[in-house]
């Protein structure tokens, strides 16, 4: 298996479980960002994320360093934002092409998860979407347990 996890991060909750799952299988790794950066209060952001996600709006992102191709597991991970995923996840999704791949999401949330991992296997399209596992916050504090990310990751090798 030559696995990648691919991760956008706003806040930083979503970098920290993508370096666990990094540390513990040995993946390769690559983080999306946007070419035009999120900016304002948090609140600011929030609003322009419900907006980007209601239009369906992709942002420009940067190139990534890794090429979907060379790996058979994708391990996706993204904050949650209005029920789904990051419209920056979401324009990754659609610039790639998930035949033959097996897919694990991963999704950091203070909220609800809503739909994001029905969006996921939707956007990925020829994968084989494997379990996934929704991480809560409150702000910067984890309340899943570290137990069961661990034991979710344990799936993944």
């Amino acid at each position: 298996m030559k696995a990648v996890i691919i991760y956008y991060s706003y806040l930083g909750n979503t970098k920290g479980i993508a370096e666990k799952i990094q540390k513990e299988i040995g993946a390769d790794i690559a983080r999306i960002e946007t070419v035009v950066p999120y900016e304002g209060d948090y609140n600011r952001v929030v609003d322009q994320g419900q907006d980007e996600v209601n239009r369906g709006y992709c942002p420009e992102i940067k190139p990534l360093d890794v090429n979907l191709a060379d790996y058979d597991t994708v391990i996706l991970g993204t904050p949650v934002w209005w029920y789904t995923f990051a419209p920056a996840m979401h324009t990754f999704l659609k610039s790639q092409d998930w035949s033959g791949k097996t897919v694990y999401p991963f999704a950091t949330n203070g909220g609800w998860i809503g739909h994001t991992f029905k969006d996921f296997s939707e956007a990925c399209k020829g994968a084989e979407v494997k379990e996934d596992m929704n991480i809560k916050f409150d702000e910067a504090t984890l309340r899943t347990s570290m137990k069961d990310i661990e034991k979710w990751i344990g799936k993944i090798c």
